[in-house]
């Protein structure tokens, strides 16, 4: 998909960069970092973050309000379809009727690999309840490929498990996926540094969600700015189609013709 702005569900967003809000030192770090990043929809684990449901309590909605960011209400921490079902149901609520979110069921606690399963189950569930879902899975293309038929506006296969930080270990999968979809593909999960993000738009990836690579910097809003630039850079570059690889194949910068001598 060669669009210059990120299209989801309808929506238009010129940042293709999608920011968690969780593991920061408190909201004001959080405001500071997901500004630093440029990114217009930011994540929030209902299950963990509180956006309303615990009355009394600091709100993320009054440090990111929802009239400047898109919410994306996610299942962090869901082990089974009807949980994720459940939690995004109460996000609708607590949102006024919100329809786009991130969909994640996971597989087991020390992993936090994707149940594909009851991924697929959840997904339906929620699609016939009128959401609009971009669903976290596998790099397994024929899952996701599964995924977009059943009606996700977004597939957002992982790079490596999530927190991992140990980048993309599977690009030829994450092409196969890039190119056989019709939804924007954003890899969620793994992106440790800068280069990863730009090496995953190179790839042809329509954005990353990112969290833990930005929080768990030493420098939170620094790395947050450099994730905003690898990713801009790295969608330039597949833009423009990069050089061939040439084997022993050495091509002078300059011109040889005309030399002095």
């Amino acid at each position: 998909m060669t669009m210059h702005q990120l299209k989801i569900a309808g929506q238009t967003y010129h940042s293709r960069l999608l920011v968690g809000t969780g593991k920061y030192k408190d909201f004001s770090q959080t405001k500071a970092a997901i500004d630093a990043s440029g990114a217009q929809i930011v994540t929030v684990a209902i299950r963990r973050t509180n956006i309303g449901q615990n009355a009394g309590e600091p709100s993320l909605l009054d440090v990111l309000p929802p009239s400047e960011y898109t919410y994306l209400p996610n299942t962090a921490g869901c082990y089974s379809a009807d949980e994720a079902v459940r939690t995004l149901r109460l996000a609708r609520e607590l949102l006024d009727g919100h329809k786009l979110v991130k969909l994640e069921v996971l597989g087991d606690p020390n992993t936090l690999y994707p149940n594909v399963v009851e991924t697929l189950n959840a997904a339906k569930t929620l699609i016939q309840d009128g959401f609009d879902v971009m669903v976290y899975t596998s790099d397994d293309p024929i899952i996701a490929k599964q995924l977009e038929d059943i009606g996700c506006c977004a597939i957002m296969p992982l790079a490596s498990l999530i927190g991992s930080g140990m980048g993309i270990l599977n690009p030829w999968n994450l092409q196969i996926i890039i190119e056989n979809a019709k939804v924007p593909v954003l890899v969620d999960a793994g992106v440790g540094t800068a280069s990863d993000a730009a090496i995953a738009m190179e790839l042809g990836c329509d954005g990353i969600l990112m969290n833990t690579a930005i929080a768990g910097a030493k420098d939170p809003i620094l790395m947050a700015s450099a994730m905003k630039k690898a990713v801009e850079a790295g969608r330039e570059a597949f833009l423009a189609g990069r050089m061939p690889k040439k084997l022993y194949s050495a091509s002078p910068s300059s011109p040889t013709t005309g030399m002095i001598g």
